[in-house]
């Protein structure tokens, strides 16, 4: 039918139609023709543009969401991340202190250790020290006793006079003190 009418349209347009010069034949096929086009256009080509066109929009909101996902996931784990680097630093200062108070503590039972060593070491050396004093002393007693008993019996042997009796004491004195 549409082909029946335009053939109509376009023989009366040829006809006749020529008035004030205007020709309506032709602008009523001219407007036709382009009717058709709009339609052809819109089928064809306006159709599949406004789809690949719809697509894209689709994919770009896509993207855009993807992107804003992403951004709020990164932010996330870099919160994350800042928080355990809060957390290893809190650690290694709590390894720090409990590593200096350890320190400080072997620091003193090894410095009281070291003072009873020198403690037992000075008694020790004192006890010893304080033997040799007594035989130093039993030794010079045991001396002056043998001493005085050869010192007697040589005075008893002899009758001597005061001079000669220090004399005597005097050569045994020194005698005892080379025999040292």
């Amino acid at each position: 039918m549409l082909t029946k009418t335009l053939d109509s349209l376009v023989i009366g347009a040829a006809e006749g139609g020529h008035a004030a010069g205007l020709n309506t034949g032709d602008i009523v096929f001219q407007l036709i023709m382009f009717l058709i086009l709009l339609a052809l256009l819109k089928k064809y080509a306006w159709g599949p543009l406004m789809g690949i066109m719809k697509q894209r929009e689709d994919h770009i909101a896509g993207e855009i969401d993807a992107a804003e996902k992403s951004r709020t996931e990164a932010n996330k784990l870099l919160e994350e991340q800042r928080e355990l680097l809060k957390q290893a630093r809190q650690e290694a200062q709590s390894l720090i202190e409990n590593a200096k108070k350890q320190g400080d503590i072997q620091r003193d039972e090894i410095i009281g250790m070291a003072r009873t060593e020198s403690e037992r070491i000075k008694e020790s050396a004192k006890a010893e020290i304080e033997r040799e004093k007594d035989q130093a002393v039993a030794a010079i007693r045991e001396q002056l006793a043998s001493m005085s008993v050869m010192i007697a019996s040589k005075v008893i042997e002899k009758n001597l006079s005061v001079t000669d009796q220090e004399q005597l004491i005097n050569e045994y004195i020194k005698e005892a003190g080379e025999n040292r």
